[in-house]
C-alpha cells in the first residue's frame, strides 16, 4: 500500500487552499465545486490534500492506495476480527473503489483500489512531491497501532516515548500514532525534494512573518529532516525530506533505543519547540467519533 492523501472538513477551504498554494507551495487542482478544493504535489498523485466546506473542523479521512489483493486482505482481516467496514466509491480526483475502516479512536482510514494517477509536474523544485506521513493523536497509541497491524496489515517500525511509528511499505512510516491521551490530527508531513527545498520553504514562510514551531532538525525514527509550522487554518504542517527506507528485517525499536542528551529532542538539537502552540493546534482537527 501507499499513503496518498488526507481529507479535511473546515469552514474556509478557500482560505486554507490559498495558504497551501500561495505560500506553502502546493498546486491547485481544477474543480467546479467551490465547496471542495484539491491540492497536489509534483508527484503522480492527483491530489494530496482535499478540503471540504463544513461548519466544523474534522479529519474526514486518511487515504491509502492498494491493489485488489491488498484490499481483499483488509476485508478478510476485518471480517475475521468482527470489525465493520463500509464499501465506498470515491468521487474525489483519481476515483477508485474500496473500504472505509474506522480506527479505535474514530479516525477513518480509506483504502482505495483502482485509483488513477497523473503525470508528474516538472520544473517545480520547491513543490512538495507527496505526503510522506500523517500523524494522529491517540488515546492509546498501542491499541491503535495493533489495530493497524491486525486489520490494515501495517507493521510497527519503532516505538518512542511519544509515538508509535507504523509502515505500510518500505518507507519507515507512513502513519504514526502519538501517545496523546486524546484523539485528533497531530500533523501532516509533506515530502520535499531535498534538504535545500525544506530550507527554502522555511525562508518562504519567514518572508510572510511565520517562523517554525519546531525545526529545522532531523528526527530519530525515520531520519527525516523537518520543519513544523502552524498553518493559519489551524493544522500543523511539516516540511520533510523522505523518511528512511527499511526492509522486512528492520528490528522494531523501543523507547530506550531513542534517547537524546539533556535538552535535545532530535538528532541535531539546534531548534526550540513551541510546545504550547503545537499542543493547541494539534487539537484542532478531531475525528467524527472522537
Amino acid at each position: 500500500m501507499e499513503l496518498r492523501s488526507i481529507e479535511l472538513e473546515l469552514p474556509d477551504p478557500a482560505g486554507a487552499a490559498d495558504f497551501l498554494t500561495g505560500i506553502w507551495g502546493l498546486g491547485a487542482v481544477e474543480s467546479d465545486d467551490a465547496d471542495r478544493r484539491y491540492l497536489r504535489g509534483s508527484g503522480d498523485q492527483p491530489y494530496l490534500v482535499g478540503l471540504y466546506r463544513a461548519d466544523h473542523t474534522l479529519v474526514r479521512s486518511v487515504t491509502f492506495l492498494a491493489d485488489e489483493a491488498e484490499l481483499a486482505a483488509v476485508a478478510a482481516r476485518a471480517a475475521a476480527h468482527d470489525i465493520a467496514v463500509t464499501q465506498v466509491a470515491s468521487d474525489d480526483p483519481g476515483a477508485g473503489e474500496g473500504l472505509l475502516v474506522t480506527l479505535p479512536d474514530g479516525a477513518v482510514i480509506r483504502v482505495l483500489a483502482g485509483a488513477t494517477r497523473v503525470a508528474p509536474v516538472v520544473g517545480v523544485p520547491d513543490r512538495a512531491v507527496r505526503l510522506t506521513h500523517v500523524v494522529l493523536n491517540a488515546v492509546d497509541a498501542e491499541v491503535t497501532a495493533r489495530f493497524a497491524e491486525d486489520i490494515l496489515g501495517f507493521k510497527v517500525s519503532d516505538r518512542t516515548k511519544g509515538m508509535v511509528f507504523v509502515r505500510c511499505n518500505r518507507s519507515h512510516h507512513s502513519i504514526a500514532f502519538a501517545r496523546a491521551g486524546f484523539a485528533s490530527l497531530n500533523h501532516i508531513a509533506f515530502e520535499m525534494t531535498d534538504i535545500d527545498a525544506v530550507m527554502r520553504g522555511i525562508g518562504r514562510l519567514r518572508d510572510v512573518g511565520m517562523v517554525p514551531a519546531w525545526g529545522p532538525g532531523r528526527h530519530g525514527p525515520g531520519a527525516n529532516v523537518f520543519a513544523y509550522f502552524i498553518a493559519p487554518f489551524g493544522a500543523v504542517v511539516e516540511f520533510s525530506t523522505a523518511v528512511e527506507v527499511v526492509g522486512d528485517d528492520y528490528p522494531t525499536g523501543e523507547p530506550d533505543d531513542w534517547t537524546w542528551p539533556p535538552n535535545r529532542i532530535d538528532q541535531w538539537g539546534i531548534s526550540g519547540k513551541d510546545m504550547a502552540g503545537l499542543g493547541e493546534a494539534e487539537r484542532t482537527f478531531r475525528f467524527r467519533r472522537a
